[in-house]
């Protein structure tokens, strides 16, 4: 195992974030200070390394360890989402944080721990709907990742949860967080939007993809939602996003609201009656 690393500007976040948004063998590291981040990939060769040195520059240094990324990455403070949820890297005490529920998921292959702004605000905008609904509604996660978006339903309230991730490696790391979380009754499986053969419709429904991967599925997504209820978008570049919304309206979808982190868009739309 090789590791290639780069120190840079936390200014430039964002700009790694999308040279290696979807690979799920980078790291960003905030240091300590706030002012520099560390971008690390993870090659299976030294050549795979040395390749992403010549374009970026950097260094690229073997690793004895093949658990990677538990050794490298620094464990980050935990992530509060409002006033319910806390998303920890690490373990915490009982009662640590009253009136809240805690969310443990590692850095683990770095499918995401619930920060970046793709996820955290979809987590927010997920908060604010289950104060809307009734206990029970059924949920479905398109591109679980880690799986904490389909955690935090559960902890928010949400019945019957389906979630599923075309990596087979993303589904067996959520896996692994749905039983560390007490979860592990939600259905998690490996599929591909384009093929998953479906014939439920959800109240609530969230895809954190690709924007050109929701442009093509948004046909299908409406058929998996019921009449009325609520879709929550995100894993979309700034630039991106009027398409995303051009394609959600010409599918019936009212838009509701959509924040801006960043180069990144989360939005929520209602469906169709």
């Amino acid at each position: 195992m090789w590791v290639w690393s780069k120190l840079s500007a936390v200014k430039w976040t964002d700009a790694w974030e999308e040279r290696f948004y979807g690979n799920p063998n980078s790291v960003i590291s905030e240091i300590k200070g706030g002012k520099s981040v560390r971008v690390e990939v993870y090659c299976e060769s030294e050549k795979d390394a040395e390749e992403i040195k010549t374009q970026f520059g950097g260094s690229v240094r073997e690793l004895k360890s093949r658990n990677w990324v538990a050794m490298s990455a620094p464990k980050a403070d935990p992530l509060m989402i409002r006033d319910r949820l806390v998303i920890s890297q690490v373990e915490v005490l009982p009662d640590a944080y009253p009136g809240r529920d805690v969310i443990i998921v590692p850095p683990e292959m770095a499918f995401g721990t619930g920060d970046h702004p793709t996820t955290s605000t979809c987590l927010r905008l997920l908060v604010d709907l289950s104060r809307e609904l009734e206990p029970g509604w059924d949920f479905l996660d398109l591109g679980t990742g880690s799986g904490v978006l389909a955690i935090a339903a559960r902890f928010l309230g949400a019945g019957e949860i389906e979630a599923f991730d075309f990596d087979a490696k993303a589904v067996e790391v959520a896996r692994l967080n749905l039983e560390r979380n007490g979860a592990g009754d939600i259905k998690l499986f490996e599929e591909d939007v384009f093929t998953w053969k479906n014939q439920k419709r959800f109240q609530v429904v969230a895809a954190n993809l690709f924007s050109t991967v929701l442009i093509e599925a948004l046909p299908l997504i409406r058929h998996w939602i019921q009449p009325g209820g609520r879709l929550l978008l995100s894993g979309i570049l700034f630039e991106q996003w009027p398409e995303v919304l051009a394609t959600a309206e010409k599918c019936g979808f009212l838009s509701l609201e959509h924040k801006k982190r960043g180069k990144w868009v989360t939005a929520s739309f209602d469906a169709p009656a």
